[in-house]
């Protein structure tokens, strides 16, 4: 028997080609997994153009499956298996050897997607170690979304967030309305930003307490203190990078958190700018900066409780066929989305 998969050799979109592989056969603690959904992120994108170069444990440009979120049913158990069984659903974790605490260079050289082959393909091995069950009451797309956006807004938010905490989110993809749904179901305030009247129509029927278009309104950070009576958020999901977090250094609460998270604005400053002084603007309002790249496993199930507690429903913007991978991964990086975007493997 074979597998369907797709691989790039991370020279751009065009390089996607989809072909066949030998049926895996599991391991000692291993076992076999029927992917059913793929969700993609930001992350997959660079992979795929050659531009994930930021951790020194990422390198490598042999061709190779890309991405890293999926959900799926176990078909077969290798010898010695005991967390799962055949038929359980299951999601991956993005760093298959981060099973608690801090992250270090070992588990990063590990991820899934790249360095490690990824899950864009119908059938996966996993080491046993490296599934997390999956939550009652999602549709398989809805739950292939939660490895890296949903359990990386829980590692920004979960023990801080709470009734009368201000949070603020900037943009709309899958961190941040992640992040949306879970601050609310926390109790927070939850200010949002974007540019699209559309999606921000969208993020306060989803709870939103306040929305910032941020070409209208390019001084958000002045509009966040207004909102908040010159308070400030007391927690922002830094996704915007190198051109937002001069601003949110500026509209933070004294004492906040900002989770430096994603660049969707750059990775460096503009040369031609004034470089951001983060020693002033840090002690300024005694900020913490915090850099978050997703978490260990057992926050990851914390995560999925709560969820299925809390009866928290991922966004899924748009679902793809396999055989459009391309189209999705352009739908990705055009921005348009609200939420995830999801690549249906089987038609199960």
């Amino acid at each position: 028997m074979s597998i369907q998969q797709w691989t790039t050799d991370l020279t751009g979109l065009s390089s996607l080609v989809q072909s066949t592989a030998p049926l895996p056969t599991p391991g000692d603690n291993e076992v076999l997994v029927e992917i059913r959904a793929v969700s993609l992120n930001y992350r997959d994108v660079e992979v795929i153009k050659g531009e994930y170069t930021h951790h020194k444990s990422v390198s490598g440009t042999d061709r190779k499956v890309p991405c890293s979120d999926m959900c799926g049913i176990i078909t077969q158990t290798g010898p010695n298996v005991t967390r799962f069984a055949v038929g359980d659903r299951v999601l991956s974790t993005f760093l298959p050897d981060h099973l608690t605490g801090q992250v270090t260079e070992k588990e990063l050289s590990r991820g899934l997607g790249h360095p490690a082959p990824g899950v864009l393909a119908t059938h996966r091995v996993f080491a046993e170690e490296a599934l997390v069950k999956a939550p009652e009451g999602l549709s398989d797309e809805e739950a292939s979304t939660l490895p890296i956006a949903s359990v990386t807004a829980w590692m920004s938010l979960a023990g801080r967030a709470r009734k009368g905490t201000v949070v603020l989110l900037q943009g709309t993809g899958g961190v941040a309305i992640a992040g949306l749904q879970i601050a609310k179901a926390l109790g927070a305030t939850v200010i949002i930003t974007s540019s699209s009247p559309t999606k921000l129509s969208q993020a306060t029927a989803l709870g939103a307490d306040h929305v910032i278009n941020y070409r209208t309104t390019p001084a958000w950070d002045q509009e966040v203190l207004r909102l908040t009576s010159g308070h400030g958020a007391d927690i922002i999901l830094e996704t915007g990078g190198a051109q937002t977090l001069r601003k949110s250094l500026e509209c933070i609460a004294f004492g906040g958190l900002i989770n430096c998270i994603g660049y969707l604005s750059g990775k460096i400053d503009d040369p031609e700018d004034d470089r951001i002084n983060v020693n002033l603007l840090v002690l300024r309002r005694t900020v913490t900066l915090q850099g978050i790249i997703n978490g260990p496993r057992d926050r990851f199930e914390e995560m999925v409780r709560f969820y299925e507690e809390r009866g928290v429903k991922p966004v899924v913007n748009k679902v793809f066929g396999f055989g459009e991978v391309r189209e999705a991964c352009g739908f990705l990086e055009s921005g348009g989305h609200f939420g995830k975007v999801v690549v249906r493997t089987t038609m199960n």
